[in-house]
């Protein structure tokens, strides 16, 4: 269904991994270096945090403080109540490509995605892993051989990660321990591609699962970052809603008074030389039916 957008932010450069936190929406804008809020109406513009090695991921402990991914130093940062800026996690070990997106647990522990190759540098596809980061910075690998594992949700102790480049979302069950157990696909758009070039890889993609959350009705928002839309999606893969954009989409969050708005990060690609000369980026909203659910 046609739905009316509003513009919450404009002249970003890419913001992407948005996060509704404390009545604000929270969001990363890779080449401002920045971490930023805002009000749900679009006011109170505020910097929350400089990265210079590049802000992705975001994500808050249970005693409030803030995680950011920073992707070109390879750490996790984490913003102490002074607004200092500290390592919270060496990731160089754990990654082949630059770490990425995140989800925090209630028990504070990070799932990080990392791109697996040299995206921007022209390199050929190549899977990655995932990363567990415990809330004392302990670091592991916990899964492999995914397909650029991208925006992931929790629910229910399942954690569901977009695989960016598979064609699909996959599924894990989330052990006490942390260890993840019953890998399965939670929903599958079509083939994984055989191509390792980027652009034939692209080609080849039904839906290109990037930034995501998950509603009341455990039905994922998905940005389909080559679909200029973001899609409501059941467990299986059957598309239910959408909203079109008109432009790249890379990333959603519900969240608002009620948590039925639903944010999109928007650009007119992701390519790193065009978006850090440009700031054609923008954050914009629509109202949907079902409330947000599950994390982030």
């Amino acid at each position: 269904m046609a739905r009316e957008l509003r513009t919450v932010v404009e002249d970003l450069h890419f913001s992407e991994c948005p996060r509704w936190h404390d009545d604000r929406l929270y969001f990363s804008d890779f080449y401002l270096q920045q971490v930023l809020s805002v009000a749900y109406d679009g006011s109170d513009l505020r910097r929350e945090a400089e990265v210079p090695g590049q802000p992705s991921g975001l994500g808050w402990l249970p005693d409030g403080r803030l995680l950011i991914v920073s992707q070109h130093d390879t750490r996790l940062l984490r913003r102490e109540t002074d607004g200092s800026l500290v390592t919270h996690a060496d990731l160089a070990d754990f990654v082949t490509g630059d770490p990425n997106d995140m989800v925090v647990d209630s028990e504070g522990r990070a799932w990080l995605g990392n791109f697996g190759f040299d995206l921007m540098g022209g390199a050929e596809l190549s899977t990655a892993t995932l990363t567990r980061v415990d809330p004392d910075g302990t670091t592991a690998t916990v899964a492999e051989d995914l397909h650029f594992p991208n925006g992931s949700v929790i629910l229910d102790g399942t954690l569901i990660v977009d695989e960016t480049f598979g064609n699909r979302t996959t599924a894990f069950d989330i052990a006490e321990d942390g260890t993840l157990t019953n890998r399965r696909v939670w929903a599958e758009f079509g083939a994984v591609p055989t191509a390792t070039d980027v652009g034939e890889a692209i080609a080849q993609l039904d839906v290109a699962p990037d930034g995501c959350c998950i509603d009341a009705e455990g039905l994922m928002w998905i940005a389909d970052a080559d679909g200029e839309r973001a899609i409501r999606v059941r467990e299986g893969g059957e598309i239910v809603d959408q909203v079109d954009t008109g432009t790249g989409t890379y990333a959603c969050m519900l969240g608002g008074p009620d948590g039925r708005t639903l944010f999109l990060c928007c650009a007119p690609d992701f390519l790193a030389h065009n978006r850090r000369a440009a700031k054609e980026g923008r954050i914009l909203a629509t109202e949907v039916e079902v409330a947000h659910g599950g994390l982030p």
